[in-house]
């Protein structure tokens, strides 16, 4: 017998059903595969957003806010770092440099940083790759700004041109900075995190723009004159800092300057390991994890389920041509394999598309996740071990065709011919 012809053909001859069955199956495998894809990739995201970072120290606060709005721009700070606590943090002995960042503007939607030319120097993400300028360079005027490389697609930006910061982290910033227009100078290399996202200013200049400014209200009057503000750059230095970024001489002095800035008595103070951190907030959405894990695994039980349904709904159909195929010299382990066949056919079809349609989801979220996220997520084929999941659901999906399979196998051929009002 043909099994692989005449498989086909019965399929085309059910092509309505099949087609359905076929959507389902790719549905929940799209789920499945998708789910563990997004997840195996932010996870990876995440972890490339900061690398060569010892310690993240910022106001007393828990761990995960700290590294979420120090590292990823994710909510607030409940308070800042004195300039005083700061200046004793980065003359400390074990301490080799040290990213202040002021944090508490926005420009259209990004986050703006007052920071250290240190950042251009010693930060680190992905692999320990050091951030590279695509044009230009660091700020060299007090007025000058260097953006990320998502600020700039996405705002049509280039070198030379000049913008204005806005007060406050909302979406829609009320409160303008317009008497201090700033030149961006430099434009970064595209990282695949949050730094694609951000602009940067000295610490001088986000001290001369909010000199004036009362509880978040400018005070008219009071602000500083550009060209003034220029001459006094060198005296111009924040009150405060949102939080530090700290490399160490030595990795082995990590844990005993954690516990010091943990218990520095002058102002209450959080240390914590970027690595460590990051390992709490996935066993913190662990649970969440899991819960789309099984989500996805019933949804594709489901989908398997459907396929038995509908082997079984048109079994009764096929009574007559299965009765042909005995007639003509079809053996019963023929037939049932014959059915056999078609569920893996369909079991394969579904999976298949469902890869791919996973893939073309991940495709699409991939700018979304970058603009929204600044997390750069690879679109990429499933892992081995995900392809084993994949093979052991094509198994699962043979083991249930085996339903409709002993049934055919025990029919007789009288049974068959056999026309029942």
């Amino acid at each position: 017998m043909n099994l692989l012809g005449l498989a086909f053909r019965s399929l085309i001859n059910r092509r309505f059903a099949v087609i359905l069955t076929v959507v389902t199956i790719a549905l929940s495998i799209g789920l499945l595969v998708l789910v563990e894809q997004m997840r195996s990739e932010v996870r990876d995201g995440f972890y490339r957003s900061v690398s060569g970072t010892d310690l993240i120290v910022g106001a007393r606060t828990a761990p995960i806010q700290l590294l979420l709005y120090s590292v990823f721009g994710i909510g607030d700070a409940t308070n800042n770092i004195s300039w005083q606590t700061y200046r004793e943090l980065a003359e400390t002995s074990d301490i080799s440099w040290t990213i202040p960042m002021a944090l508490g503007d926005m420009h259209r939607g990004y986050r703006v940083m007052g920071t250290s030319e240190e950042l251009f120097a010693h930060f680190r993400y992905g692999d320990r790759q050091a951030l590279a300028f695509a044009q230009g360079g660091p700020f060299d005027d007090l007025f000058e700004v260097v953006i990320g490389h998502q600020v700039a697609r996405q705002l049509d930006y280039v070198i030379g041109d000049q913008l204005v910061l806005a007060h406050g982290t909302g979406s829609t910033a009320l409160q303008q900075h317009d008497d201090h227009p700033f030149t961006i100078s430099g434009i970064l290399e595209p990282t695949g995190t949050p730094v694609d996202q951000t602009l940067y200013i000295s610490l001088a200049a986000h001290r001369a723009i909010h000199i004036g400014w009362e509880r978040g209200t400018r005070m008219p009057g009071a602000e500083i004159d550009p060209d003034e503000a220029r001459d006094r750059a060198d005296e111009l230095r924040p009150d405060s800092v949102t939080a530090v970024l700290l490399g160490l001489n030595t990795r082995s002095a990590v844990f005993g300057l954690q516990r010091r800035i943990n218990d520095f008595r002058a102002e209450a103070l959080t240390a914590i390991m970027p690595g460590i951190a990051l390992q709490e907030l996935w066993r913190i959405t662990g649970l969440v994890e899991q819960t789309l894990r099984l989500v996805a695994g019933m949804v594709v039980l489901a989908g398997l389920l459907g396929m038995l349904t509908v082997l079984l709904t048109t079994l009764n159909e096929r009574r007559r041509e299965m009765a042909m195929l005995r007639a003509n010299g079809a053996r019963p382990w023929q037939i049932a394999g014959l059915l056999v066949f078609e569920a893996g056919l369909i079991a394969a079809s579904g999976i298949i598309v469902g890869v791919l349609l996973a893939l073309l989801v991940q495709a699409l979220a991939a700018p979304w996740l970058l603009a929204t996220f600044g997390l750069h997520v690879a679109v990429a084929w499933p892992a081995g071990d995900l392809w084993l999941v994949l093979g052991g659901i094509l198994l699962a999906g043979l083991a249930i065709s085996l339903v409709p399979a002993l049934l055919a196998y025990r029919r007789t051929l009288a049974d068959g011919m056999q026309v029942r009002m």
